[in-house]
């Protein structure tokens, strides 16, 4: 699938309504976690959210403020000129302009704006009439799949993927704020091997008043997530946040804590790590050498049915001597070899001894 390496190591800072209907306000939330993503060198996508209101709520029920869902899509609403603003802002500031998108017309808008990416929402993921409409951009899609059944999951990827579209599925839980225990992070293994070709990533709303975001980090770094949103917000204007809303400090301690978990997992899973050299030499202090178990005449081949009648092992092994390793099938004794004597590398005429490379690594392990 093109372009689905888009999604690697890509965090997503959702401002939704933080922003409140107040352009300032969104570009003090911009320049604030431009700041942390520039310090920490990450990849971030600031996302905004576009509802085109007059055709969102029926107009039966724009009056209705007891409606809390209308009323807050009402009072957070930008201009368009507004949004642009705000998109400018983002890409001056170092992040990747994304959004999501509620209707078809706002599907056009993230046209207008070049989005790169296009977010689906978890209540959008079986609306066929926008997933439609943005399939038709052909722009990259990730989508969040909280309540989403298995049949719709797999109608969806299939949907996607047969047109060639890249697409990220989040494991999400639309719990706001979401306990440790709802979590369900084990839905992520779920998801990578029903569809191991996409790139799974991780959606969280944990509480803002305890550190549960950085387990959940760790976690989801061990499990291989490609991507993570969360909330984002601001409270230097005094107002109260959402409880699953993250401050820049937090955001920055959940960056660190992404790079401390990837520095722990180490490299890909995909390929044998190399070892570290005090590994190895730490290794090498407890592998057993060769000895003689009886006079050896020059000339004597080593046969593995004789093995344990010729030689034996024991500890230490010392500078120059062979392992249990490098003791082969058909070595030949170039010299005459004493009871309980240490069995050398310039002792055998073996692979071992035919490549001076491996001679000084043989000559400088050991005591």
């Amino acid at each position: 699938m093109h372009n689905s390496k888009i999604f690697d190591d890509l965090f997503v800072l959702e401002m939704t309504n933080n922003h409140l209907g107040n352009l300032e306000r969104g570009i003090n939330i911009v320049k604030e976690f431009g700041r942390v993503v520039r310090f920490n060198n990450v990849r971030a996508a600031i996302k905004l959210q576009f509802r085109d209101v007059d055709t969102f709520i029926h107009k039966d029920f724009r009056d209705r403020k007891d409606i809390r869902y209308i009323r807050r899509t009402q009072e957070t609403q930008l201009s368009h000129d507004e949004y642009a603003i705000l998109v400018k802002a983002i890409i001056e500031n170092g992040c990747i302009p994304m959004a999501t998108p509620f209707d078809e017309h706002s599907v056009d808008v993230c046209c207008e704006f070049n989005m790169p990416i296009i977010k689906v929402a978890s209540a959008d993921s079986n609306d066929w009439f926008l997933l439609e409409k943005i399939a038709k951009t052909k722009k990259p899609v990730i989508i969040s799949v909280a309540g989403a059944s298995l049949k719709d999951m797999d109608d969806m990827v299939k949907f996607f993927t047969n047109r060639n579209i890249p697409i990220a599925l989040n494991h999400c839980v639309a719990a706001y704020p979401t306990q440790l225990h709802e979590m369900e992070l084990n839905q992520i293994n779920y998801l990578q091997n029903r569809y191991p070709d996409l790139p799974i990533g991780l959606s969280t709303h944990e509480s803002n008043d305890k550190d549960d975001y950085l387990l959940s980090m760790y976690a989801a770094v061990a499990k291989g997530v490609k991507l993570f949103e969360r909330h984002i917000d601001i409270n230097s204007d005094g107002l109260t946040i959402s409880p699953y809303s993250f401050l820049p400090q937090q955001v920055d301690n959940w960056f660190k804590a992404f790079n401390t978990a990837k520095e722990i997992c180490g490299v890909s899973a995909e390929s044998r790590k190399m070892p570290m050299k005090k590994e190895i030499d730490f290794l090498d202090n407890y592998i057993r050498g060769v000895y003689a178990k009886k006079d050896l005449p020059e000339g004597h081949v080593v046969t593995y049915d004789r093995l344990n009648e010729d030689f034996y092992l024991a500890f230490p092994l010392q500078k120059g001597q062979l392992s249990c390793r490098e003791l082969m099938n058909g070595e030949k004794l170039l010299q005459d070899i004493t009871k309980d004597e240490p069995i050398k590398i310039d002792h055998i005429d073996g692979p071992y001894s035919q490549i001076e490379e491996l001679k000084q690594v043989i000559y400088q392990r050991g005591l």
